[in-house]
């Protein structure tokens, strides 16, 4: 269906492809990875001809439609978002504008004495919406917003006044509704809360056109996929089989090329100690000259290269009291919607709750109760003795000062920590060599969340209260983060749609429901056996 044949392709001075070759072909579905910056856009670019490879071709199928989505979702407005995933169907959305502007026109008083042609027209433009499968198709746009977490209010409102992660959505609606032979998707699960992710999911499984995508989510890409495609160094690597399959694999053959590096080493040692030894022997000359060839033609393996693996160690918390926060009767609404009604918590030292909800539940309300940068309208909301917290919440990465960089934002923080430490610090978390000097102001999502969550957890907080701290995390960051906060000795709350950092690191769910919080004692694996679902909004 899609080929790259030996394509190469540099960015200014910076080599992305050399001479690099890979297929996408019917029913399969391929887990793009490899770290930042090494090409994955610019490969989904080149598929959709937006670029052209500087030597060698892709090459696709005639006649083949390809759906692209990209984080760049363009201008929406003036539109529902019902049409606008409509607009992606070729004719029968252009049908289905005219009709909606002719059903206002029957109803505007102004255009009376224009009925008879306004009718004549509807009619017209009625039987092609009809023969074009419109209403099916209206419905089906409608099903697929469902799934992303529409209400039936957004479905018909403007997309203009929607944010950008909800018209990220729309832009993703507009893709799955066209069911084009071959679907690119570059990062489809950002954006997404837990139950749209797994519904997702779900659709994608079922959906029998190809699939190239790249993602941050490991457990998704591992129930989706059956193909990976690597980008390192310049290179394209295939690997049959899942995410997890693939990590296995290439740890594996890293560790068969460092052996058979070493042998290489070896062997290369021995041959030049003997021609160094009998270089100057005249009985031996012919010998010599001989290991002197053989050297030459031996193609040299090269070792593995060394990847890039961050390692945060937290330094230990102060001990704070047993009880760590407690709730009593907390009311909390925004105009006439209620939040909580009497709601009672006790949050114990040690623990670390995942709070679980549908979009609207009130998830991060909590957490901003918890931190008293939200006041309950009723209640009470009290921190235990000795707790010292830690808050990440989504808009941290908005104050940073873009015009500090990486370093002196930490310097700011720190003024009395010495800069090896603060060195040590951004490495941990990504940081190295000329990146501490980047103003933050040029930082990616990924790296602005990087950087908030290292001054979070430099001088560690006791209690840690985490709103989405994996959002545009990728998978090799948040394994760290996993591991450090394995090891973590204090309190946590948190709310992810992780899956793999939920059941890595919670030991009670809080379960927020319109009948009010549901505790259950034990993670979220043991909650997803004992409910039999993934998340509050599915059905078991």
């Amino acid at each position: 269906m899609i080929r790259l044949d030996n394509i190469s392709k540099h960015n200014g001075k910076r080599v992305i492809f050399i001479e690099a070759s890979a297929s996408l072909q019917k029913g399969e579905k391929i887990g793009l990875v490899g770290p930042n910056g090494a090409g994955k856009t610019t490969l989904f670019r080149l598929i959709t001809k937006q670029e052209e490879p500087d030597e060698g071709t892709v090459v696709t199928d005639k006649g083949l439609t390809i759906g692209f989505f990209s984080q760049d979702v363009g201008e929406m407005e003036g539109r529902s978002a019902v049409a606008e995933v409509m607009d992606g169907v070729g004719e029968v959305s252009t049908v289905a504008a005219e009709l909606a502007r002719l059903e206002l026109a029957l109803a505007d008083p102004e255009q009376m004495d224009q009925m008879d042609a306004i009718l004549e027209r509807f009619g017209e433009v009625q039987a092609r919406f009809e023969e074009l499968g419109g209403y099916a198709l209206d419905g089906k746009a409608r099903e697929v917003l469902d799934g992303l977490g529409f209400s039936q209010e957004m479905m018909d409102g403007d997309v203009g006044k929607l944010s950008g992660g909800w018209k990220m959505r729309v832009a993703l609606a507009r893709i799955l509704l066209m069911r084009p032979d071959a679907m690119l998707l570059d990062e489809p699960s950002n954006h997404l809360d837990l139950e749209s992710l797994i519904w997702l999911e779900q659709f994608l499984a079922n959906y029998d056109g190809a699939l190239l995508m790249t993602s941050h989510d490991r457990a998704f890409m591992n129930r989706i996929i059956n193909k990976v495609i690597e980008i390192d160094g310049g290179n394209l690597t295939s690997f049959s089989g899942d995410y997890e399959f693939y990590e296995q694999q290439r740890a594996q053959n890293e560790k068969q090329q460092q052996a058979q590096f070493e042998r290489q080493q070896a062997m290369l040692a021995k041959e030049i100690a003997f021609i160094d030894r009998f270089k100057a022997r005249a009985s031996h000359a012919a010998q010599v000259q001989s290991r002197v060839k053989k050297l030459d033609k031996i193609d040299r393996v090269e070792p593995p290269k060394r990847r890039q693996t961050l390692s945060f160690e937290f330094p230990p918390a102060p001990r704070s009291g047993d009880v760590v926060a407690t709730l009593k009767g907390v009311d909390k609404k925004y105009g006439s919607k209620v939040i909580y009604e009497g709601l009672d918590l006790m949050i114990r030292r040690q623990e670390r709750c995942c709070v679980l909800g549908v979009n609207g539940a009130g998830k991060s309300t909590l957490l901003k109760l918890v931190t008293g940068t939200t006041e309950p309208d009723a209640g009470t909301v009290t921190i235990g003795g000795s707790v010292k917290m830690g808050y990440f919440a989504q808009h941290a990465m908005d104050l940073l000062d873009g015009d500090r960089t990486i370093f002196e934002t930490l310097e700011d923080s720190f003024p009395l920590a010495n800069q090896g430490a603060l060195r040590a610090l951004a490495g941990g978390f990504g940081f190295s060599g000329d990146d501490i000097d980047k103003p933050c102001r040029v930082l990616s999502g990924g790296e602005k969340a990087r950087l908030v969550l290292a001054l979070m957890l430099f001088d560690p907080p006791n209690f840690l209260v985490l709103d989405e701290p994996t959002n545009h995390l990728d998978i090799g960051t948040k394994e760290m983060l996993i591991n450090a906060l394995s090891k973590y000795e204090g309190t946590m709350l948190f709310v992810s749609h992780d899956r793999h950092f939920l059941a890595a690191l919670s030991n009670r769910v809080l379960e927020l429901t319109p009948e009010g919080l549901h505790p259950y004692d034990g993670g979220y694996s043991e909650y997803v056996a004992r409910t039999g679902r993934e998340a509050p909004g599915l059905h078991a």
